[in-house]
């Protein structure tokens, strides 16, 4: 993936757009402009992001099934009950000021 960020500062620009897109096809990446100060495409990049590194965890965790990958497919993960009433962090509320 490439990512251009502060796309809303264009008066500052180094490489173009067309030059990012054209580096990025011929790279077979993927590319994106963002801006935080505008919320331009923050949301989109992020979950272009976790769907790529979804796809390359469940490509690894198929080819693992041989044995030859499983130690870079991560393990299955504990739940984390959220109900649950003796956590320190609950008696702060949602958020910490």
């Amino acid at each position: 993936m490439l990512i251009g960020n502060k796309s809303d500062l264009r008066h500052f620009v180094t490489v173009s757009s067309e030059d990012g897109k054209a580096f990025a096809e011929a790279e077979s990446l993927y590319f994106m402009e963002t801006s935080g100060l505008e919320a331009t495409n923050v949301q989109n990049v992020f979950s272009k992001v976790l769907t790529q590194i979804y796809r390359v965890v469940s490509k690894k965790a198929v080819k693992a099934g041989d044995g030859s990958f499983s130690a870079s497919v991560p393990s299955k993960g504990v739940t984390i009950h959220t109900k649950d009433e003796s956590s320190p962090w609950k008696k702060f509320g949602c958020c910490l000021t």
